[in-house]
C-alpha cells in the first residue's frame, strides 16, 4: 500500500517507521527531520532500536492512486495541511486523521467534500521527538480505525506492521474516552511539569474528578456513556509511564498547543448545551497563559 504521513512529529514518524515494514512509505516533514532522515534514516529508540529507511519529503507534490494519507499534524494545522493538497487528492485517495481532540477530521471533510473517503482513528501511543532524524518509542496500546468497508483491510495491514489495530465498533466512544483521558492527562502533567506517571498521585484526585465530571456531563448530550470504572482503568495503566504528554513536550518547547482541541472543545460544546465547565475553562486559561509566556520570552 502506498501510505505518505502528513505531519512527521513524534506520533507519525512512528507509525511512519512501522508501516514501512510493509508499505511504500513516505513522510511529510518539516526540512530539517526531513534532511536527516533522507541521509541517515529515521532512529527509533526506547521499546526498540532500529533505523528505518524511507523516503521524507517536506511538500506533496502529487498523490498516486489508491494512496493513504495519514494525518498527524496537529490539529491546528489541518486546514493549512488540507488545503494545501485537496487539488491534489484523488476519488480513491483515503484520509485517516490519527489525532487528538474532538471531531477534528469535520475540518477535513468539510475542505475535501465528497472528493474521497475520511476516516477517523484514535491510538494511545507514547512518543517523543528527541531532534530531527530521531523519535523515542515510548508505548503503544491500540489504533482504533473508525468502520467501513475498508476498515478491515487497513486494520489488518497496520496490525501485521505492530500497530495494534482493530476496526472499531464505535469511533465516536473511543474519541471520547481518549479526549477525556486527554483532557486531564495533558493540562495537569504540562502546568505541574511531570511525566504521565505522575497522574495516578491520589492527591490530583479530586482535581481529576472535576475534570472528568464535567467531560462525562457535555459526553452524554452527544449520546455517549462512560463506563463508571474507565477512567480509574486508564490511570491505573500510567502508573508506571515515564511518558510526557504532547502538551507538556509542547510547552516545554515552547510551541503552541492542542488545548483548544481539547478541553477547549468541551467547554464549546457544553455552551452548546447550557452546561458550564468552570474546571475545563480554567485549565485553558492556565495552559494559554503558558503558551503566551513562552511567545515573550522569544
Amino acid at each position: 500500500m502506498k501510505i505518505v504521513v502528513l505531519g512527521a512529529g513524534a506520533i507519525g514518524s512512528l507509525y511512519g517507521a512501522k508501516l514501512s515494514k510493509l508499505n511504500d512509505v513516505t513522510l511529510v516533514g518539516r526540512q530539517e527531520h526531513v534532511d536527516k532522515i533522507n541521509k541517515d534514516g529515521l532512529k527509533i529508540t526506547g521499546e526498540e532500536n532500529k533505523t528505518y529507511k524511507l523516503k521524507a519529503i517536506t511538500e506533496i507534490k502529487k498523490i498516486e492512486d489508491d494512496t493513504l494519507i495519514l494525518l498527524t499534524t496537529k490539529v491546528y494545522d489541518n486546514e493549512k495541511s488540507i488545503n494545501n493538497i485537496k487539488n491534489l487528492i484523488k476519488k480513491n485517495t483515503i484520509i485517516l486523521c490519527l489525532q487528538n481532540g474532538l471531531y477534528n477530521e469535520n475540518i477535513v471533510k468539510e475542505i475535501i467534500r465528497d472528493k474521497c473517503l475520511v476516516l477517523r482513528g484514535v491510538t494511545a501511543c507514547g512518543t517523543t521527538f528527541l531532534e530531527p532524524g530521531i523519535v523515542q518509542y515510548n508505548n503503544l496500546s491500540y489504533t482504533a480505525i473508525e468502520n467501513n468497508k475498508i476498515s478491515k483491510n487497513l486494520a489488518e495491514n497496520f496490525d501485521k506492521c505492530g500497530l495494534q489495530a482493530y476496526v472499531s465498533e464505535n469511533i465516536k466512544i473511543d474519541m471520547w474516552k481518549k479526549l477525556i483521558l486527554n483532557c486531564m492527562i495533558n493540562p495537569i502533567t504540562a502546568i505541574l511539569r511531570i511525566e504521565n506517571k505522575g497522574i495516578a498521585d491520589e492527591r490530583l484526585n479530586p482535581l481529576k474528578k472535576l475534570i472528568v465530571d464535567e467531560c462525562i456531563k457535555v459526553a452524554e448530550k452527544e449520546g455517549i456513556q462512560i463506563e463508571d470504572d474507565f477512567i480509574k482503568k486508564m490511570i491505573f495503566g500510567y502508573k508506571g509511564s515515564k511518558n510526557l504528554s504532547s502538551m507538556y513536550q509542547d510547552i516545554i518547547k515552547g510551541k503552541k498547543t492542542e488545548i483548544d482541541y481539547l478541553n477547549g472543545a468541551v467547554v464549546e460544546l457544553g455552551k452548546k448545551y447550557g452546561i458550564k465547565c468552570p474546571v475545563n475553562e480554567g485549565l485553558v486559561m492556565i495552559i494559554k497563559g503558558m503558551e503566551n509566556l513562552n511567545l515573550n520570552k522569544k
